[in-house]
């Protein structure tokens, strides 16, 4: 049998010290999470990928309707006409945009859009829904595949189709809209630690990097094993844009007409990215118990001899009864096989039963976070697998809040701040908020503006780019990062 505590024992997957993005390639297809579809740019998410994204979705919206929002769907196509009323948005969307312009031989006589986005289609709604103030606030959320062609795909990371939700808001002033959408950025950062056990920073976007038609964009952003960042959900402040450009009108309690104020928000099926990037290592995935589609696999020992399949299915029983999202492995394979693909798949907690476990009462509870054994009386079993799948969850929030502090390096300089990105690490600096050093970062560092955090304690006095001395309450604290 192989040697499981060698790093090496998956040894279909590649280094992820020496070629990370092959790492992450070989990862997401060998553990059966996606394949590629037909059309290129696109993906088929298999069953163990869609169960994460199931999980994610039911944690969501728990918290959805916890704020007082409700699920609607809109429809994907939706005339050109709409994108272009709202001009920075169309600017913004326009190299990525799919149309459609023929049905059969015929060519309509409009093109479609395939939603990039729906603030058009849902703003065309709106404006027929919203009449008084008494019809705000209006709270509706959808989950949908949007389109963008990409140049560069990866899957789950940037492809030119992929799900997501966005939550689509209306509020009769500009205070109310502003409170909401600090609030879901508030949501996602908890559910991002929470349940994908993923720390994030937060912040708002420069106005180079905020959303096409936005008065601004708040990001949460994770680091990943390699250093760099990964967007993983944003909430924007639309003020009256889209109002003004799809006539949301309302009656107010002062009985004149005003465009309401508007917000959205989303996040993706790069979230299932961000877990490989974020928790993997050189044997897979590394799931996080909360989201993990089986937080315990059962992999019976020596399972032909009597007793040991009905013991396994009682604990199963108990297990599930509890909670527990279990699966026996009875498949006909070596145990050794089946420890190897499981840890490749990322299960938090393997499980072994065989008779000598049997005639002690015990089991024997295997982590893949730290690959620790432990033997574990049958009594009382759901208590202790939840108290351990906790523990693990736990750990794994710990353990990446550690790695992505270890690599946020304060920088004063165009040097520093390049050898800190090349280095795999994000770069904290000072900058004087002109467009031009933004693009000068990205041009002679390959590093883009990631956030500006909401504590704007100074960590300098001068700009990394062009060196201005900042006043007191001048320059913006920010971080630059290599991002996907």
């Amino acid at each position: 049998m192989a040697n499981n505590n060698d790093p090496q024992f998956v040894k279909e997957i590649a280094d992820m010290q020496q070629d990370f993005p092959q790492w992450y390639t070989d990862v997401v297809t060998k553990t059966g999470m996606v394949d590629y579809g037909p059309v290129k740019g696109t993906m088929v998410i298999r069953p163990y990928g869609y169960a994460i994204w199931e999980i994610i979705q039911d944690e969501l919206n728990k918290r959805f309707r916890q704020t007082g929002h409700q699920n609607a769907y809109f429809p994907m196509f939706i005339p050109y006409s709409f994108l272009t009323r709202e001009a920075e948005h169309v600017e913004g969307f326009a190299p990525e945009v799919a149309l459609v312009t023929h049905v059969g031989n015929e060519e309509l006589p409009e093109k479609l859009v395939v939603r990039p986005t729906s603030e058009t289609i849902i703003g065309t709604m709106y404006s027929k829904w919203i009449q008084s103030w008494r019809d705000l606030p209006v709270k509706i959320n959808q989950w949908a595949n949007v389109v963008r062609w990409e140049k560069t795909t990866r899957p789950f990371l940037r492809t030119s189709e992929f799900l997501w939700q966005e939550g689509h808001t209306v509020h009769r002033t500009a205070e109310e809209a502003q409170e909401e959408t600090l609030t879901m950025l508030e949501v996602y950062r908890e559910f991002a630690e929470t349940v994908l056990a993923i720390p994030m920073l937060t912040g708002r976007k420069t106005d180079k990097e905020k959303f096409a038609g936005a008065d601004a964009t708040y990001t949460i952003e994770a680091m990943m094993l390699d250093g760099k960042s990964l967007q993983s959900g944003t909430s924007h402040n639309l003020g009256q844009n889209f109002a003004k450009a799809f006539d949301i009108k309302f009656l107010d309690k002062d009985n004149a007409l005003h465009y309401p104020y508007q917000s959205s928000w989303g996040v993706s099926t790069r979230l299932i990215g961000a877990l490989v990037m974020a928790h993997g290592d050189q044997r897979g995935l590394a799931l996080p118990p909360m989201v993990a589609p089986y937080q315990v696999v059962i992999v019976p020992i020596a399972a032909h001899k009597g007793g040991v399949m009905e013991k396994v299915a009682e604990v199963a029983d108990r297990l599930k009864a509890a909670g527990i999202r279990v699966y026996v492995d009875d498949r006909d394979q070596s145990p050794g096989w089946k420890f190897n693909e499981w840890e490749m798949k990322g299960v938090p907690c393997r499980m072994e039963i065989g008779p000598r476990d049997i005639e002690n009462n015990t089991c024997v509870l295997v982590r893949r976070d730290t690959h620790d054994k432990t033997p574990a009386s049958l009594e009382g079993l759901e208590d202790t697998v939840k108290a351990y799948l906790d523990d693990i969850q736990h750990n794994m929030l710990l353990k990446a809040t550690a790695f992505r502090d270890s690599h946020i390096v304060d920088v004063a300089d165009m040097d520093e701040l390049k050898a800190a990105v090349d280095s795999g690490n994000f770069a904290r600096t000072m900058w004087c908020g002109a467009r031009s050093c933004e693009d000068a970062v990205k041009e002679r560092t390959s590093a883009s503006s990631r956030c500006m955090p909401f504590d704007q304690t100074p960590v300098g006095d001068r700009c990394v780019c062009c060196g201005k001395k900042l006043s007191k309450g001048e320059g913006y604290t920010i971080y630059f990062a290599k991002a996907y």
